[in-house]
Order: structure tokens, then sequence, then C-alpha cells
């Protein structure tokens, strides 16, 4: 008897938890649609009067260049300068924000064909900076999100070239390995490196470790990284053992077709 009430008490139990499952469900859904919604006004309505603020002030030196000193062009510059990074820090935003809402179109992805067409992408910097790649004879496939997958590596490899070492051009150095739960990634470099005591910080949005004067962005990037690799069920970590530049890692589950790295 004592039996029969334990398993009743248990179901009433269940039923409850569930009821609550449900209604935190309810209220993720209800939550996302505002997300939703903030993401239009900050792509519109917040961006035009930035445009406007950029536009009327190229304008007005346009217009009125000759009769300005140096010193009143110089403050319209800072204003067109201060508008155009409020844009690009908007549209980063916006980027960050939709990571696993708004595309997250599971599929199999062949990571070879994404990184060459990421490298292709950095064709100009790479060839700028007279940066090297160094990468495994194929690359496997895995289920995930192409666009989310190419802006991963976008995001791990401009990094490399934007922080090189000015004394050497950038050796970026790409790996690959079978792990416990599907594969191992690195991108590794031989840039200036970040000190072990950094290793959580580069991954908080925007955390910066250097001002804007010495390197340009909005501090997004690497928060980006985290939150695209953890939706796909990965982790991603620097590693603090690696010496002469950077070395960051991360995870991803094996595709149902994956290649083999060589």
């Amino acid at each position: 008897m004592q039996a029969l009430g334990d398993s009743h008490r248990q179901q009433v139990l269940l039923r409850e938890q569930a009821a609550d499952l449900d209604a935190q469900a309810v209220e993720l859904r209800r939550s996302n649609a505002e997300l939703e919604q903030f993401a239009y006004v900050a792509s519109h309505d917040l961006q035009e009067p930035l445009r406007k603020v950029a536009t009327f002030c190229q304008l007005l030196e346009k217009r009125y260049g000759e009769v300005l000193d140096e010193r009143g062009k110089q403050y319209i510059r800072f204003a067109v300068d201060g508008a155009t990074r409020m844009q690009v820090l908007i549209n980063d935003l916006l980027r960050f924000s939709r990571v696993g809402r708004v595309y997250d179109e599971r599929e199999p992805v062949e990571l070879e064909e994404t990184l060459d067409k990421v490298i292709d992408d950095l064709s100009a910097p790479a060839e700028e900076s007279g940066a090297r790649f160094e990468r495994p004879g194929k690359l496997p496939a895995v289920i995930g999100d192409p666009t989310m997958l190419r802006l991963l590596w976008q995001n791990l490899i401009s990094n490399a070239i934007k922080f090189r070492d000015p004394a050497r051009a950038p050796l970026i150095r790409i790996g690959c390995e079978p792990g416990a739960d599907g594969w191992e990634f690195s991108v590794a470099d031989n840039g200036i490196g970040v000190e072990p005591e950094f290793a959580d910080k580069i991954f908080v949005i925007f955390q910066r470790l250097h001002s804007r004067e010495q390197y340009s962005g909005t501090g997004i990037g690497l928060a980006m990284c985290k939150k695209i690799v953890e939706n796909h069920g990965g982790r991603i970590w620097l590693d603090t053992g690696y010496t002469g530049g950077a070395r960051l890692c991360f995870t991803l589950p094996a595709g149902d077709h994956e290649g083999k790295s060589s």
C-alpha cells in the first residue's frame, strides 16, 4: 500500500515538473519573440539616424570645407567615424543575437569547402600581410549550420591575421584530429599571442585586450565563435600551453559521413 502511495506521489511530482517545463518553454518563446523585435529595431530604427548623421556630416564638409579650419574638419571626421563604428557594432550585435535562432539549418557541412571559401574571402588581408597557411590534407564533414560554421572559420582566421607579430609574416596552422565525441580542431598562429590569465576573458562579449587604436574591431568575434561552437554541441578554448603565438581549439560532433583528415 505504501509503495502504491509513493508511486502516486512520484507521478504527481513528474506531472508538476512537466507543467513547469511547458511554462518555461512558453516563456522562452515569448522572450525569443521580444529579441526578434529588438533585432528589427536595431537593424532599422537605430541605423537610419546613424546613416543620416554620417551623410550630413560629409555633406557639411563638402559644402563648407573651404571655410572650415583644420579643427572643424577634424570634428566632422570624428562624428563620421563614430557613426560608422556604431553601425558596425549594431550589425555585429545582430549577428551575435541570431546565432542558433535565425539560421540553425542543420545539414552535412564539408569543412574543407567551407575553409577554402573563407581563405578565398580573406585573400586581400592574407596577401597584404604575407600570410601562409598549413592545413590537413582533408578536413571532415560535420552536421551543422553552414553559414555559422563559415563565420566561425572567418573569425578565427581573420584574428590570426590581424594579431600578427610586426616582425614576421603570419603563419597559420589549422589542425584536425578525431576526439572522444567527434573532432577536435585548432587554429594556431605565430602572432602576438594571448596571456594565459586572459584565457576566459577573450570569449566574453565586448572584452578587448588592446585599444581600438592598436587593433580595429568590436570585441564580439570570439564571443561569437563560442556561441556558434556551443550551439553545435562543442566547446572552444585557448591553448594556454602554446607559445610563440596563439592557438584556439574547438570541438564539433562528427557528421554521419565524416571524411578523414590526413
